[in-house]
This record gives structure tokens, sequence and C-alpha cells, in this order.
């Protein structure tokens, strides 16, 4: 639309299905760049894309043209489809239903991008679910602790 302008920086959070240790370091650069591509053809920018073998974080300078649950439909369903032709994982792949967007300032998008560069380093000392948590908790996102990102029961 003509004269409409913004400046969005949103982070997305989302998990593995079970938050199963499925990403392997052999095809997680080639995931990023495929999920990078997802979102560039939907016209938003890329800032950075990381995270462990369990989740990935997405930080993406927002085109509002899409809106933010058919942006992560499409990223989900897309990205599951392509490790599941790929064949990289035994069984069928698939990512834990929701997710978690963060709004970040225009001042604050090298320390999230560099946050989210160091998701390995990061995740040698908290859980992802530890690190979920508090994201939700300065946030300010009233939350059920039962429907956070379970782990596979035993």
């Amino acid at each position: 639309m003509a004269n409409t302008y913004s400046q969005v920086y949103l982070h997305f959070v989302f998990a593995v299905q079970n938050r199963l240790s499925l990403i392997d370091p052999a095809w997680e650069v080639a995931l990023h760049k495929y999920i990078s591509g997802i979102a560039e053809n939907n016209g938003h920018k890329v800032l950075e894309i990381n995270g462990t073998e369990n989740h990935i974080h997405l930080f993406v300078g927002y085109n509002g043209n899409q809106s933010v649950p058919e942006l992560m439909k499409d990223v989900k369903r897309s990205s599951s489809l392509w490790i599941n032709k790929n064949k990289y994982v035994l069984g069928r792949f698939s990512w834990q239903e929701g997710y978690g967007v963060f709004s970040y300032s225009h001042s604050q998008i090298s320390r999230v991008a560099n946050y989210i560069a160091n998701q390995k380093e990061h995740h040698k000392k908290s859980t992802f679910r530890d690190e979920y948590i508090k994201f939700l908790e300065s946030f300010n996102v009233q939350f059920d602790k039962k429907y956070i990102f379970m782990d596979v029961e035993d």
C-alpha cells in the first residue's frame, strides 16, 4: 500500500516436536538457509538465524504484508516438508505446535542477533525450556507452564 512505512523487528522461537534433538549439524546450516529463503521470499529480511539440535531462533525485519501466524505456518510447514523429503531423520519430522514471537527496537538489533548467533554456547549453561520461560517472563507474557514446549514423557 502506498505511503505505508514500518520498522518492526521480530524474534521467533520454535521447537522440534517434543523437543527431540533431531537437527543434525550435518544439515543444520542448510536448514537455516532454507528457512531464511522462506522468510525472504515472503518479503522479510533475515537478520539472524541459529539454534540447537532441538529449536530455532529466527530474527527478522518483519514485512507487515504477511501475518505473523501465516509466516510461521509457512516456515514450519515448508521446512518440515523439506526435512522429510530429504530424509534427514528416521520417521516423520515435525515442529512442535506453537511458537514464541518477541519484538525489539532498532537499537537492540545487534544485541539480539549476537544472542542468537551464540545459541550453542548459551545452551551449555541453560536449557531451552528455562530460556523460553525467561523470555516469556521478561516480556510479561502470561502463560501456563503445562503448555510450554513439553518434553517427551518418560
